[in-house]
């Protein structure tokens, strides 16, 4: 794919009668299992939603009975780290500790325009994937901010295709290192969005809880969200998700904090977690979980039975949490692998989680689409009048199929505007004498509804 920030030059206005629409798409399968419906486009809006709609358009579009959803969103990634992986070398124990060592590694070795430039072509990636909303934690640890720095540029170049969201992150612990917590003003200051933290990486448990306090009170006062790195870990003694739920409340940040990873959770006494779980619904904290990183860095140190390391997601779901999923990680110290779709991620999720009824199924999609939105805080985001006109079409007629084909992504635009698209993907068997086309998307998935 082309660099994206060359195919964005303002195109010459061009004016049409008042009736004509600028897009509408015919024919499409909506999330919520509606089906043969258009969607009109006006001015980079949506204008209508209605079955059978008929309109002229500069531009119609048949989905031809396939699925267009808004577009795929991210709440929890690093993209200071991406597509380093190998450098300086590979992480051999897999584990999240000799990440974090590996990156240390790395940090001093950092220039400017070489993560500037894996940045950019990440986003490309994203783009072509229909992900187009990242919210990217950005180590502020260094006294140089040079992966603020870097990320700001980024931000910057990418604001007409992607809504990079950038979390002031202490990756070192805001208190365990110098000049922690004078590095992360900084970088708020300089322009990062929101207020991040490690507490279960701060050297004891009550320092651990200070930090919450001292972050909230920090998102209080300048009037920012929060998004924590919050018990990423086996340990369930790690109960930082308790701090911040309170410190939210206490400060009245509700609606305002993430918790993202809670991994110990999966490791805690169910009773404890019984009594957790209604904290964090009355809060109005959500939680980020990151199935592909979760499942491989967390039961490192178990023999068998190993545990899956990922937070009890349908529990939180049940308790009335916002729940969503997160990519963590694409070809860094942490993961060699990744490519920037989401539906890779909620694949993962669906499967870790045992989410495989009709409902866990929708609420998989839900969670890197409307639930990764919320946690965003996006504005004009889904397929009804007066949304944003940013949607993709998948080769797929469901979210269920969405999932289980990790379908392609045929078109993909942004404010009414085409940004990336690929051919339709069929196969053909040369068998029995004769060429068939294989379709992997039954004609009735034969499953009942609800």
């Amino acid at each position: 794919m082309a660099r994206a920030p060359e195919s964005m030059t303002p195109e010459v206005m061009v004016r049409y009668p008042p009736s004509m629409l600028d897009l509408l798409i015919t024919n499409a399968a909506l999330p919520d299992g509606r089906t043969g419906m258009a969607v009109a486009v006006q001015g980079g809006k949506i204008t209508e939603v209605a079955p059978g709609l008929q309109a002229q358009a500069r531009e119609t579009v048949d989905a031809g009975g396939y699925l267009l959803s808004p577009p795929f969103c991210d709440p929890h990634f690093h993209m200071d780290a991406t597509l380093s992986y190998g450098l300086p070398r590979v992480n051999e124990s897999g584990t999240l500790l000799e990440g974090i060592a590996l990156w240390g590694e790395l940090k001093p070795l950092l220039k400017a325009e070489d993560m500037i430039a894996r940045a950019l072509t990440y986003c490309d990636w994203a783009v072509a994937r229909g992900l187009l909303a990242i919210r990217s934690h950005v180590d502020t640890s260094d006294p140089s901010l040079l992966p603020v720095e870097a990320m700001l540029e980024v931000k910057k170049r990418v604001a007409g295709y992607i809504d990079l969201q950038l979390v002031a992150f202490p990756q070192d612990g805001v208190l365990r290192s110098k000049g922690g917590l004078d590095n992360l003003k900084r970088a708020l200051d300089l322009g990062v969005d929101i207020v991040g933290g490690i507490p279960h990486f701060e050297r004891t448990m009550p320092q651990g809880a200070e930090s919450v306090k001292l972050l909230c009170e920090i998102a209080a006062e300048r009037g920012k969200l929060v998004d924590m790195h919050c018990d990423e870990t086996d340990d369930p003694m790690s109960r930082h998700i308790e701090s911040l739920a309170f410190e939210t409340q206490r400060l009245g940040l509700q609606g305002r904090v993430n918790g993202s990873h809670c991994t110990s959770m999966h490791s805690m006494d169910n009773y404890y977690v019984s009594k957790l779980l209604p904290l964090i619904a009355e809060s109005g904290v959500s939680v980020v979980a990151n199935p592909l990183i979760n499942i491989t860095l967390q039961g490192r140190h178990d023999t068998y039975p190993k545990r899956r390391g990922m937070t009890r997601v349908p529990e939180l779901l049940a308790a009335g949490v916002t729940v969503a999923f997160g990519n963590d990680c694409v070809m860094d110290p942490w993961y060699g692998m990744g490519s920037a779709d989401m539906l890779e991620t909620a694949h993962m999720g669906l499967h870790v989680a045992q989410m495989t009824s009709q409902k866990g199924i929708g609420a998989c999609f839900d969670a890197v689409t409307v639930n990764a939105a919320k946690v965003m805080h996006l504005e004009g985001y889904g397929i009804a009048p007066g949304c944003d006109a940013s949607f993709v079409l998948l080769q797929a007629r469901d979210p269920g199929d969405a999932i289980r084909l990790r379908a392609t992504r045929l078109k993909v635009w942004q404010q009414g505007r085409l940004l990336a698209q690929t051919p339709e993907i069929a196969a053909t068997l040369h068998v029995q004498g004769r060429p068939t086309q294989v379709d992997f998307q039954p004609a009735s998935r034969g499953r009942p509804a609800g």
